[in-house]
C-alpha cells in the first residue's frame, strides 16, 4: 500500500529535507504497521468469507453441487459459528498486517527515493513498482506463517464446525486421520503446524504467496501514484480550490481503496492458487504453484479462477482505503506538531540573536 513521494512538488505536502531523514523513514515502518493493522482488524470477516469460499471445492473433494454463494456462505459461518466464526483467525492477520505495513510502507520511502537517484531510467511508476514489490517480499518473512495460521484458523471455524465438516466431508488424509487438528488460538496453531509439518509447515505456499503479492504490492503502488498525480493534474486545471475542501486524508481514503480494488481483482487468480496451496496441510493435493493453476483451470475453469474476486475486491477497497487514510492522517498530525515546533525553535534563535544584538 503505496503513498506519494515526500519529495515530489507535484504533491500538496511536503517533508523536512534535515538530519532527521532518517527519523521520517523510521516513522514510515511506524505508521505503516499501525496502519495495516488497523485495516485488517476492521475488514476481516470479509476476509472469512473469501478464504471459505476460495477454499470449499478443496475442502469439499472438488464437488460442485454444493458450492456456497457469498450470502449463503455469510449465513453458515453465522448459523454453525455465531459472530465469532466471522473473527476466526484475527490475531495472526492483524500481527502479519502490522509487520507487512512497516516494512512495506517504510522500504517504500527509501527504496523509491534511491532507485530514482541511481536508476533515473526506473523512474516515475517503475520506480513505484518496484519499491512496493521489494517492500512487500520483505515483509513476507513474517508475514506468510502468519497468513498460514490466519486461514487455517478461518476454515476451521469452532471446534464443532470443524469436527462436523470432517464426518460430513471425509476430510481425511487415510481412513480415520484428520487433514489437520483444531486450532484453539494463534500459538497453538503455530506449534502444531511446527511439530507436524515443521517450518515447511508455516511457510507453505510461500512462493505462491510472492507470486501474488510482488505484483500486487508493485501494482498497488503504481496505480495510487497515478491516481494522485492525475487528482493533482485535474485540481491544478479544472478545480484549484479543491484542496480547501479536499485533505490528504480523505484522498487517501477514496484513492487508496481505488488502487486497492483494481489491483486486488488482477490479482485473484494468484490468490486462489496461494489459499489452495496453504490450507490443504498435508492432504497434498497440489504438486505446487504450476500444478495449483492447471488442475483448478482445468477442474473449474475461469470461474474457479476468479472463484472469491468480490470478497476479495469487497476486503481490499476499504482496507486500502482505511490503510491509506490512516498513514495520511498520522502524517498530516506529525508534521503540523513537526512544523510547530521547528518555527518555535526559529523564533527563539531570533529574538536571542536581537537581545544580543
Amino acid at each position: 500500500m503505496a503513498v506519494q513521494n515526500p519529495t515530489s512538488p507535484s504533491h500538496s505536502h511536503s517533508f523536512p529535507t534535515t538530519h532527521n531523514n532518517q527519523f521520517f523513514v523510521w516513522r514510515e515502518f511506524l505508521w505503516g504497521g499501525i496502519a495495516g493493522g488497523f485495516g485488517e482488524g476492521m475488514m476481516h470477516p470479509v476476509d472469512t468469507i473469501k478464504t471459505r469460499i476460495q477454499t470449499q471445492s478443496f475442502l469439499l473433494s472438488g464437488t460442485q453441487q454444493s458450492q456456497k454463494s457469498i450470502l449463503q456462505m455469510v449465513r453458515a459461518v453465522h448459523a454453525a459459528d455465531g459472530v465469532r466464526g466471522f473473527y476466526r483467525g484475527v490475531s495472526p492477520g492483524v500481527t502479519g498486517s502490522l509487520a507487512t505495513g512497516a516494512t512495506y510502507f517504510g522500504f517504500i520511502e527509501s527504496t523509491k527515493k534511491w532507485i530514482e537517484e541511481s536508476h533515473p531510467n526506473l523512474g516515475g511508476h517503475w520506480a513505484h513498482f518496484i519499491a512496493g514489490a521489494v517492500g512487500d517480499t520483505l515483509g513476507s518473512v513474517v508475514y506468510v506463517p502468519c497468513e498460514v495460521i490466519k486461514q487455517r484458523m478461518q476454515v476451521q471455524g469452532t471446534r464443532t464446525s470443524w469436527t462436523n465438516a470432517i464426518v460430513k466431508h471425509n476430510i481425511s488424509v487415510k481412513s480415520n486421520e484428520q487433514m489437520y487438528s483444531y486450532y484453539t488460538g494463534m500459538f497453538h496453531a503455530g506449534r502444531s503446524i511446527l511439530k507436524e509439518q515443521g517450518p515447511r509447515g508455516l511457510y507453505a505456499g510461500y512462493w505462491s504467496t510472492l507470486a501474488r503479492d510482488v505484483p500486487f504490492a508493485g501494482l498497488m503502488v503504481m496505480f495510487y501514484e497515478a491516481l494522485k498525480d492525475l487528482s493533482e493534474y485535474g485540481k491544478k486545471k479544472w478545480i484549484p480550490s479543491l484542496d480547501d475542501f479536499i485533505n490528504s486524508s480523505m484522498e487517501g481514503l477514496v484513492l487508496g481503496g481505488l488502487a486497492g480494488g483494481f489491483s486486488a481483482y488482477l490479482t485473484t487468480p494468484l490468490d486462489v492458487i496461494k489459499t489452495r496451496l496453504q490450507v490443504q496441510g498435508s492432504t497434498i493435493r497440489y504438486n505446487g504453484w504450476l500444478d495449483a493453476m492447471k488442475r483448478i483451470w482445468k477442474i473449474e475453469g475461469v470461474k474457479g479462477m476468479f472463484r472469491g474476486s468480490i470478497p476479495r475486491i469487497t476486503w481490499y477497497i476499504p482496507a486500502s482505503a482505511l490503510t491509506f487514510m490512516a498513514v495520511e492522517f498520522l502524517r498530516d498530525q506529525f508534521n503540523e506538531k513537526n512544523q510547530e515546533v521547528t518555527n518555535l525553535s526559529v523564533e527563539k534563535k531570533g529574538s536571542s540573536l536581537r537581545e544580543v544584538a
